[in-house]
């Protein structure tokens, strides 16, 4: 069992946990993710990437957004409350390199807790690192002042101007791949058609670009062939081959489409289970 620690709720929907899993905090790596079961008898195995961890203290942070049943039951446990089952660290570990010119890491909502631990293995290294924030509005900003404690610098994007600057994350990216120091790499986490878009800015400068695609995983294992996605010519699946890669050749349109797939089932699941705890 894996005891609750903390809890925030940092936006409407999304919470983060602290949570004891100390071998899991030992030997995880930035980018890596967990498999998270509620109950240790039954129940789904959702994955959730690790936002943070401390070795010495053996916690881990999970942030997530309760979207679907397993997630907003997830969201209703409190401190003290235990988890079932946390499986982990899987996944590969991020490519972090020494570079000679800045890194720029950007993070679209709830995608903003993952670059948090890249941007921290980038720092402990010695890169100078950019961070780029965007949300639709203040309220869903995330880790704003976790960056700003360990970024060179971070800006600030909100779709409607409430904070930072009005835009979308896209267009400080695009000055910065012209200016006189183009980064020597981008990240980005977040949502498909903003980590699409990211790496539509960055191709024509031949910029290095990697995505994390977490957000299709479903069983974290391999078995469930949901996570496939197309990159180059390659058919890959994100929870074993990733779940970071190389954004200039994922196709992105069809990881959109397939991410559809379930989404009525989700969605009723959601409402279901909502009902029954207000009930």
């Amino acid at each position: 069992m894996f005891k609750i620690i903390e809890k925030r709720q940092l936006s409407a929907d999304v919470f983060y946990f602290k949570v004891e899993a100390p071998n899991i905090a030992r030997n995880r790596k930035a980018g890596q993710f967990v498999l998270v079961q509620l109950n240790l008898d039954f129940g789904e195995r959702v994955p959730l990437t690790i936002a943070d961890a401390n070795a010495d203290e053996g916690w881990v942070v999970l942030v997530f957004q309760a979207v679907g049943a397993t997630t907003y039951k997830l969201s209703l446990l409190n401190v003290g409350d235990s988890i079932g089952a946390i499986l982990g660290p899987l996944g590969n570990p991020s490519i972090v390199e020494k570079q000679d010119k800045p890194v720029v890491i950007m993070g679209g909502g709830i995608g903003v807790a993952p670059c948090y631990p890249i941007v921290q293995a980038h720092k402990a290294i010695g890169n100078k690192v950019i961070v780029i924030i965007g949300a639709r509005n203040k309220d869903l900003l995330i880790f704003v002042d976790e960056m700003k404690a360990i970024a060179d610098d971070v800006i600030i994007m909100t779709d409607d101007g409430s904070a930072g600057r009005k835009g979308v994350i896209t267009v400080p990216l695009d000055e910065m791949c012209k200016s006189q120091t183009p980064p020597a790499e981008v990240i980005a986490i977040g949502p498909p058609i903003m980590m699409k878009f990211a790496c539509k800015t960055t191709e024509p400068y031949k910029i290095p670009t990697t995505v994390s695609l977490n957000t299709i995983m479903i069983d974290g294992t391999g078995m469930c062939g949901g996570c496939r996605v197309s990159v180059g010519d390659e058919t890959k699946f994100v929870c074993v081959d990733g779940p970071e890669f190389d954004g200039h050749k994922v196709d992105f349109d069809n990881m959109m489409m397939r991410m559809k797939a379930f989404k009525p089932q989700e969605t009723e699941a959601f409402h279901k289970c909502k009902l029954q705890a207000q009930a």
